[in-house]
């Protein structure tokens, strides 16, 4: 399974966003993570943001949707060049029409699940979603630790669906990238990992590499 590397723009330089992407021109996708002070105790980007962001670059748009009312913005989110919207099981709505209206507006549909939500919130929908996302920090800030026992749930879902994409997000490193691969995951979200990096392009090729050597162990 192809390991993909997704920079989290949280951890950018939010007043140099364009240059900011160019340092992540090895990567796979782009993650962007959407917060609204009510699911999460901050504020981040919205769709306008993410409109600005696709005229400079063309790469695969991951938006992590950590909000309330997700159906509320599902179109102004694709509408904004958004390719895969990952909304959380804990929010508000019925998850499987949110799940089919992501798809109406053409885009990769993925369910993201906090650290006390079991792997089964997500695998009763496995079928109609194209990723999982398994926090491994507590979503809402960057900079956090990386939560070691959330593997078991990567290993769950990965037993579950051999070959859906697994995303990990939160405290991925060189190190911790490689539990997550060992685990199942082939999705990374990079923050500081990447952003603050004296070389994003050489950390990226490395995070990719552990991830590889550590899913054929």
């Amino acid at each position: 399974m192809e390991m993909k590397i997704a920079p989290s723009v949280l951890a950018a330089d939010y007043a140099n966003l364009e240059s900011e992407l160019q340092k992540c021109s090895g990567a796979e996708y782009i993650h962007l993570d959407v917060m609204d002070g009510h699911f999460v105790p901050n504020i981040s980007i919205g769709a306008p943001v993410i409109k600005a962001l696709r005229r400079v670059s063309g790469k695969v748009f991951d938006a992590h949707l950590m909000i309330s009312e997700p159906q509320r913005y599902i179109k102004d989110f694709a509408d904004a060049g958004a390719d895969i919207i990952c909304f959380h099981e804990e929010s508000d709505g019925c998850t499987a029409d949110t799940i089919r209206m992501i798809k109406d507006c053409g885009c990769r549909a993925a369910l993201a699940l906090k650290p006390a939500t079991p792997a089964e919130a997500a695998l009763r929908y496995i079928d109609e979603l194209n990723m999982v996302l398994v926090m491994t920090v507590e979503p809402g800030f960057g900079g956090q630790s990386f939560m070691a026992d959330m593997m078991q749930k990567v290993r769950a879902v990965r037993e579950a669906a051999p070959d859906i994409d697994i995303e990990v997000d939160g405290g991925i490193n060189p190190e911790t990238i490689k539990l997550a691969a060992a685990a199942g995951a082939n999705v990374f979200v990079a923050g500081s990992a990447v952003f603050k990096s004296a070389d994003p392009k050489k950390t990226i090729n490395e995070l990719r590499k552990n991830a590889e050597d550590a899913a054929q162990i």
